[in-house]
């Protein structure tokens, strides 16, 4: 058994860490994370941490790269502490496109971070919605990849209730997470064919199934530039729809992705707090956020306790 509970969070989603924080009736731990005058960063831990269960909060969102680092050097000074455990809580997982080699020379760069966190002291995962289920196998220390469905769930429900209703896939690689949701909504199903020309870019091609007259809820793991999303919105409406919505887990909304969702055909674009939204995105009334807080406290609370998590996992992809 490892020592207290104790919770620090970096620069990337603090809110998050707060939320998750009060969920769980606990303070967040006292550090400092700042910068040097020549852009390095600089971490101070201000409390005991000697033999405690560590959990570090830190999305690895825009700016990647900062958030990474600040991730790294956080699990290094807990480590030179003499922490107990250190789990690394990472809501969104950056660097997870790159999952396999699609072309030679090609880099894993879902590996590489994967080798980062393990060789900085790393002895847990806690995850959600990873852009691919494999990446799991990537890492040699237990992974708990947790999935937004139960909260999302639960809007949709509420959301759908006197609505006829189709879930659709934006491409053929997300109908296994469509088919979870349409399974547990009793809803029909439909997908997008699409042929991507080049990364961020995607030409829909025509609708498997049936959206004449439907409410379409576009399904997603994550929206960046929002191009293919907007496209497939625009492709449902072109094929009868008469509402179309999106939900999706992770907010990256990159580039031009939050006026494309101004001007899109979409009523209504449902996202989680795992990145915290740009003041862009935050001030477009279309985007709404759910907090996935209250699952990420249960899966806090019953690995410190070393208590079942599969209870959390409702909901995933079957």
């Amino acid at each position: 058994m490892y020592g207290e509970l104790t919770l620090f969070t970096g620069t990337a989603n603090p809110d998050l860490a707060q939320r998750i924080a009060d969920h769980l009736g606990q303070p967040l731990g006292e550090a400092q994370v700042g910068r040097f005058s020549d852009g390095e960063i600089r971490v101070e831990i201000h409390q005991n941490v000697r033999g405690r269960d560590v959990f570090l909060i830190q999305p690895t969102c825009s700016p990647t790269n900062d958030s990474l680092m600040e991730l790294l050097i956080m699990v290094d000074a807990c480590k030179r502490s003499s922490a107990g455990r250190i789990t690394a809580v990472i809501p969104y997982f950056g660097y997870a496109r790159q999952d396999r080699k699609v072309e030679p020379r090609a880099p894993i760069t879902a590996k590489l971070v994967a080798d980062l966190l393990t060789a900085a002291g790393v002895d847990r995962v806690l995850t959600m919605d990873l852009h691919a289920g494999q990446i799991q196998g990537f890492f040699d220390i237990p992974v708990d990849n947790l999935y937004a469905q139960p909260v999302l769930f639960r809007y949709l429900e509420q959301a759908l209730q006197a609505e006829d209703a189709v879930i659709v896939s934006p491409d053929a690689g997300g109908v296994e997470r469509a088919r979870s949701y349409a399974k547990h909504l009793d809803r029909p199903i439909a997908i997008i064919d699409k042929r991507r020309s080049k990364p961020n870019e995607a030409a829909v091609m025509h609708i498997v199934g049936d959206v004449k007259g439907k409410l379409a809820v576009v399904i997603d793991d994550m929206i960046d530039t929002a191009g293919t999303l907007t496209k497939g919105g625009g492709a449902v409406v072109d094929n009868g729809a008469h509402k179309v919505m999106a939900v999706a887990t992770h907010p990256v909304l990159s580039g031009p992705a939050v006026d494309r969702i101004a001007s899109s055909q979409f009523e209504k674009v449902v996202v989680t707090d795992t990145i915290p939204l740009s003041a862009a995105a935050a001030a477009e009334p279309r985007i709404e956020v759910v907090s996935v807080a209250p699952l990420f406290a249960n899966a806090i609370r019953a690995i410190h306790l070393n208590d079942s998590i599969s209870r959390l996992f409702l909901g995933r992809p079957s």
